[in-house]
């Protein structure tokens, strides 16, 4: 993706701790999956370069949705990894339905390649 020498941060928390954040800087109510907070935009573009940002999971609710799927929560938390971290780059699903296709396509394939390794 074009930043080999990248870092990021990745927290794991409960929904008690997501939704505090999720409240404070998102101004939305309640636990959610992922939130991914960038530092390649903004005040703190320059600070360090290699800096991507944080990536924040909800280990609980990662629990719930990965039994919702039928699918064990190791590999929910590598969905919301892989979801957190292109956020981190940039892509963004809300903006509109061409955008979430893209970033859904880019998911795909970020998996797949995780999961021939």
């Amino acid at each position: 993706m074009g930043s080999p020498e990248g870092e990021l941060s990745i927290l794991v928390v409960d929904d008690s701790e997501i939704s505090t954040l999720n409240k404070d800087y998102l101004n939305r109510s309640g636990p959610t999956n992922v939130i991914s907070f960038p530092m390649k935009e903004g005040d703190f573009l320059d600070i360090n370069p290699q800096l991507l940002g944080d990536v924040v999971i909800s280990i609980e609710t990662a629990g719930r949705e990965a039994l919702q799927s039928g699918i064990n929560t190791e590999e929910r938390f590598a969905q919301l990894l892989i979801h957190g971290i292109l956020h981190l780059f940039g892509f963004d699903h809300e903006k509109s339905e061409q955008d979430a296709r893209k970033m859904e396509k880019k998911s795909n394939e970020l998996l797949r390649l995780i999961e021939s390794s």
